[in-house]
C-alpha cells in the first residue's frame, strides 16, 4: 500500500488508478505467470505463505488457485484489504512492524510494494529485516519490483506522450507512477542499494532483471 506524504486524497487517487489499471482477473493471471517464473512449482503446497502489500488480495487468489492452503495477506489499506474474497487470512498492518509471529512463515512475497516506502534508505532495510524475522530458517523471500530496464524507460516515455490519452491502462499506470513521485524515482535510481539490502539477509536463489522488473527469490540467512 502506498503512503504519500500522509495525504489521504493522494492515496485515494492512487488506489483509484490501481483499480483501473487491471481487472481482478487480469491481475490474478499476471501473478500466476510470475509465480511460474519464480519457481513456485517447486514450493510445498502446505507452505505458510505471507503476501506483503497484498492490496485487494489478487495475489492470494492466485496462490489459492495454484493449490497453496495456508495464506496470509497484510496491507496498510483497510479499504483494499476488504475487497479480498478468498479462503486466506487478511490483516491490516505495516510492513515495518508486521503483526506476524517470528519464524512462523515459509515464504514471504512482495510484488510492487517496496518501491512505495517513503524513506528508501531507512525503510528498505527495516522491511527486509521484518521479512527475515517472520520467516522460518531457510524460508524464501520473493520480491518483484520495478527496475530500470530499456523497456521501463520506453513505458515511462510513452506514458508522458500522446499515447497516454489513447490507452486507459497506460494512463492508469502513469498516474500511479506520478503519484508515487520521488519514492518511485529514488527506488529506480538505487539498484545497487536495493540488491545489497536484499543480499544482506537473503542468499539469492533467483535474481533476474527484465521487462522493467526485478524478480528475486532469496533464502533466509542465519
Amino acid at each position: 500500500m502506498i503512503e504519500v506524504g500522509g495525504a489521504s486524497h493522494t492515496v485515494e487517487a492512487w488506489e483509484q488508478a490501481y483499480l483501473r489499471f487491471e481487472t481482478p482477473e487480469e491481475e490474478i493471471r499476471k501473478f500466476t505467470r510470475r509465480f511460474a517464473v519464480l519457481g513456485a512449482a517447486d514450493w510445498r503446497r502446505d507452505a505458510r505463505v505471507l503476501s506483503l502489500f497484498c492490496g485487494r488480495g489478487n495475489e492470494m487468489v492466485a496462490l489459492e488457485r495454484l493449490g497453496f492452503t495456508a495464506i496470509h495477506g497484510v496491507d496498510l489499506s483497510e479499504r483494499l484489504v476488504r475487497l479480498y474474497r478468498g479462503a486466506g487470512h487478511r490483516l491490516v498492518g505495516d510492513c515495518l512492524s508486521l503483526p506476524v509471529r517470528s519464524a512462523s512463515q515459509d515464504i514471504a512475497v512482495v510484488q510492487g510494494g517496496l518501491h512505495h516506502l517513503p524513506d528508501l534508505e531507512a525503510h528498505l532495510p527495516e522491511a527486509v529485516a521484518e521479512a527475515h524475522r517472520v520467516l522460518k530458517p531457510g524460508g524464501r523471500f520473493v520480491v518483484v519490483e520495478p527496475w530500470q530496464t530499456p523497456f521501463l524507460r520506453f513505458v515511462d516515455w510513452a506514458g508522458h506522450g500522446p499515447l497516454r490519452r489513447a490507452w486507459d491502462k497506460l494512463d492508469a499506470l502513469t498516474t500511479m507512477n506520478d503519484y508515487e513521485g520521488a519514492t518511485y524515482r529514488r527506488w529506480l535510481a538505487r539498484p545497487d542499494f536495493v540488491l545489497s539490502a536484499l543480499a544482506r539477509r537473503f542468499t539469492p536463489e533467483r535474481s533476474h532483471q527484465r521487462w522493467g522488473k526485478l524478480l528475486f527469490v532469496g533464502r533466509k540467512q542465519g
